[in-house]
């Protein structure tokens, strides 16, 4: 891969503000830019009816979506940024449908072989974004943008969620990590916030430790 060309992905619990960092970066740095498939996706309307029968179908659907996303990103000259990364699906969410009883243990054996194949197939990416906020902002942006497939959402969810994160991320090593707060990084509305956030993911991305924001 040219050295120059930047592979970069966003993480974090629903409603951390991955697709609004991800829109605004790709355009302040000129990168493409990947996001997931919720309106196009097949299986969503059926998933929200019957978690239970449909769950390992969606899972699937994301798998095959976003291994072709990313390396059809990855063969672009352009640097890239993704919203949420694949490795999201297996170590948060596919974990969480399996420890709330959506997913069978067959079936998440399944998956995770799978994974583990077309994972190992992808190039690595140059940086991690994970993107915190505590459970309660979270709730309360959720509420706010009011999206009909998020009604079911709980707190005590999200909290399950923030702990597979904290997991997932004490043992991660495939890349750095730059950690941002974003209960009060308002880089959506305040140009002086995006530069800052900018700055951190260029000396990131150099290799220089960046200062938590």
């Amino acid at each position: 891969m040219n050295p120059a060309k930047k592979i970069v992905v966003v993480a974090g619990n629903i409603g951390a503000g991955k697709t609004a960092l991800t829109e605004r970066i790709s355009q302040r740095m000129k990168w493409l830019s990947g996001f997931e498939s919720v309106s196009d996706n097949p299986y969503l309307p059926d998933f929200y009816a019957d978690m239970r029968t449909w769950s390992f179908h969606l899972q699937m659907y994301f798998l095959g979506h976003r291994s072709e996303q990313y390396l059809r990103l990855a063969r672009e000259k352009q640097s890239a940024i993704l919203d949420r990364s694949i490795y999201e699906d297996a170590h948060i969410f596919v974990r969480a449908l399996h420890h709330l009883g959506n997913l069978t243990e067959r079936d998440y054996d399944a998956y995770q072989r799978l994974f583990d194949v077309v994972v190992n197939g992808l190039p690595t990416p140059n940086l991690l974004i994970y993107l915190k906020a505590p459970v309660e902002v979270l709730m309360e942006r959720i509420h706010i943008r009011a999206r009909g497939m998020e009604t079911g959402i709980t707190q005590d969810y999200l909290k399950l969620l923030d702990t597979f994160y904290d997991e997932w991320l004490a043992n991660f090593d495939m890349c750095p990590v730059l950690t941002l707060n974003t209960e009060n990084l308002d880089y959506v509305n305040k140009p002086e916030v995006l530069d800052l956030v900018s700055r951190h993911i260029t000396a990131k991305l150099a290799g220089k430790e960046a200062i938590d924001l």
